[in-house]
């Protein structure tokens, strides 16, 4: 998991596990407050757990981002070197999916987690009613 993370590019990978971080203890702060207060609304909540979700999906965008900043800067490398091995160019392609593979994977993790606390808020307006 280190070496991918090194070749990801460190402060790609940084922000997008920054994000990560966020956008869980973002979705993790509004389901305990929402179920430990009696007084918070249920939309509110909701609304909460959606800005958790776009969360995710800027990790996401930022993935897709540092993906295509390295293809340009591989680009403008084959263009000045001029003679370079395919294999050697796919092993870069393969090493620039890592930040939108881990982005996606952030953004799947950001639906799931959504999908549960919102239907734990769902259900539980009946119980606090």
């Amino acid at each position: 998991m280190k070496n991918l993370f090194l070749l990801g590019g460190p402060v790609t990978m940084s922000i997008l596990t920054i994000l990560l971080v966020i956008m869980i203890a973002w979705m993790s702060y509004h389901l305990i407050i929402y179920l430990n207060s009696k007084k918070i609304n249920q939309d509110r909540t909701l609304r909460m757990l959606k800005y958790g979700k776009s969360i995710g999906l800027l990790t996401m965008i930022v993935g897709i981002t540092a993906q295509l900043l390295g293809f340009y800067m591989a680009f403008s490398v084959i263009e000045l070197g001029g003679d370079i091995s395919p294999a050697m160019v796919f092993g870069g392609l393969k090493v620039s999916m890592i930040s939108t593979l881990y982005g996606l994977l952030t953004y799947l993790l950001s639906i799931m987690i959504w999908f549960v606390a919102s239907q734990i808020v769902e259900s539980s307006k009946h119980q606090k009613s």
